[in-house]
């Protein structure tokens, strides 16, 4: 086993990352995690609509995104609902976020694409301090440029006390994106 893997795919299973056509992608490659084999389910009841979006090839698709390395092992990068497109660049949020958590004043973090009419989706980081700290939102962005490449920093860093969770504790992405009271200007 390899710390930050999933591990190897199990006895008759078959594990792919797949291109968005179907293509398997070579190894260290970011795409959707594909899975086929006896574990897995035949499809939804009664609904060929699910069925057509979820399985490609008697593949199925997870929605989730990852790579694997040259040895099978797989890697979780995010999800494919989160990914959004920036200027012509796919934006993977999680990867942001877990670079965003590494600073020592934040808790928690949430990237998502909110719209701009110059960019399609600028990109937009919402944080919550830790107990005691007060961040300035451009000296974290500043903190956060030689950590990830400047077409996938966020434009803007709000700090907000908290943020909208689930029953679960799962920030709520689709409910921030839709609140569409984003300010535009300096995105």
């Amino acid at each position: 086993m390899r710390i930050g893997t999933c591990g190897l795919a199990r006895t008759s299973m078959q594990v792919q990352v797949q291109d968005d056509k179907g293509g398997e992608l070579p190894p260290g490659e970011t795409g959707e995690i594909a899975v086929i084999g006896p574990p897995v389910f035949a499809g939804y009841h009664d609904n060929p609509s699910a069925n057509a979006k979820s399985f490609r090839d008697g593949w199925f698709l997870t929605g989730d995104l990852g790579l694997m390395d040259a040895q099978g092992f797989l890697y979780l990068t995010g999800r494919s609902s989160d990914m959004f497109i920036s200027g012509g660049s796919n934006i993977h949020p999680r990867e942001i976020e877990e670079k965003l958590l590494t600073h020592p004043d934040l808790s928690e973090a949430i990237v998502m694409g909110v719209p701009d009419p110059a960019w399609g989706k600028a990109r937009l980081a919402v944080c919550v301090p830790r107990t005691g700290t007060t961040p300035d939102p451009q000296a974290v962005l500043d903190w956060l440029a030689p950590r990830v490449a400047g077409y996938k920093r966020p434009k803007r860093l709000l700090i907000w006390d908290v943020l909208p969770k689930s029953a679960y504790g799962k920030m709520i992405r689709d409910e921030l994106i839709a609140r569409n009271q984003w300010p535009l200007a300096g995105c």
